[in-house]
């Protein structure tokens, strides 16, 4: 046996495969301002640990500084706002904004879900100006929790 085409399969064999989005190892969980829930929040932290990300959980009623500050010290995989008041399209426009301020933050992933307004089956007018306010993927409540999973497995190629 000589070993001859052993180098070519070798190579072969060792060529890289595409790079997968890396999914989110690092997550900052919050939502607005106005919303005093928190059973959301804790379910969304047990939801995003059982797929193996660390989370800082800022609580109810998070000031939108709070949440920039808590960005910039942690540099997070993604931030994930939550909202169940029906209020969360406003909070969540002023902080998106002010978050997308810092040159360092504008490309870190950014979402928001729940009950963002007061429409009923018509919060789905909330998306896009929500989205083009700066968020990268907006999740309203009509569609379950189907779509945010599948963020969660590829957040940069959603983002795109």
């Amino acid at each position: 046996m000589t070993g001859a085409g052993t180098r070519d399969a070798l190579e072969h064999v060792s060529d890289p495969s595409p790079a997968k989005p890396a999914k989110p190892q690092r997550a900052v969980l919050a939502t607005v301002p106005s919303d005093s829930h928190m059973w959301n929040l804790v379910f969304l932290e047990l939801l995003l640990k059982e797929r193996g990300i660390e989370v800082t959980n800022l609580g109810a009623c998070t000031p939108v500084e709070l949440v920039v500050d808590t960005c910039l010290a942690e540099r997070p995989d993604v931030l994930v706002i939550s909202s169940v008041n029906g209020h969360g399209h406003i909070g969540g426009t002023r902080l998106i904004k002010a978050l997308r301020e810092h040159p360092e933050l504008k490309d870190m992933p950014a979402v928001i879900g729940g009950k963002l307004g007061t429409l009923g089956v018509c919060n789905s007018t909330f998306v896009e100006p929500l989205r083009e306010a700066g968020y990268s993927a907006v999740f309203i409540e009509a569609d379950g929790l189907d779509p945010f999973k599948q963020f969660l497995e590829r957040p940069r190629e959603l983002v795109a």
